[in-house]
């Protein structure tokens, strides 16, 4: 028999930490919900009430916060659904490349440089481009949900 001191246990994270569930009927428009695994705004939500011994059923429509396609989901209003922690940070900008990488600093002064600003928001880059190019202080607003980050915004920074 192995002791204890010679087994090896591996750790396997379980998700649960990047979502919390809510009920249904406490769903409101322009909150967070996930819907088919995937961190969802709710741009329109209804309530129907169904037969006799039904429950009253929840029809929700969300865009998807990375890569704007549109999800349903249909959910009776008593249930739960998972909510996922969305938060918004704010990276000062230390550089930009051809490609639309960006470097950027986070308030501890750790750097990085994985972030891209998308191809398909081209006043996003030229904005970037002219506050870098005319060395104005920039903050790049960064969205964070389930492990997934995109660049949302630009902000002026202090000087």
């Amino acid at each position: 028999m192995a002791d204890a001191a010679d087994e090896t246990f591996e750790q396997a994270g379980s998700g649960a930490s990047a979502s919390y569930p809510k009920q249904c009927s406490a769903l409101r428009k322009n909150e967070y919900v996930l819907i088919k695994n995937r961190p969802c705004k709710i741009v329109d939500l209804s309530t129907s009430k169904t037969g006799k011994h039904g429950h009253a059923k929840v029809h929700i429509v969300g865009t998807d916060l990375f890569t704007n396609k549109k999800f349903e989901d249909v959910c009776p209003s008593t249930h739960n659904m998972n909510v996922p922690h969305v938060s918004r940070i704010e990276y000062q900008v230390i550089d930009m490349d051809n490609e639309g990488y960006l470097t950027l600093m986070d308030d501890k002064h750790g750097t990085r440089d994985d972030m891209k600003v998308s191809e398909k928001d081209v006043e996003m880059r030229k904005e970037f481009e002219t506050r870098l190019k005319e060395e104005l202080p920039t903050l790049a607003v960064v969205l964070k949900a389930m492990d997934e980050e995109v660049v949302i915004g630009v902000k002026s920074g202090k000087d």
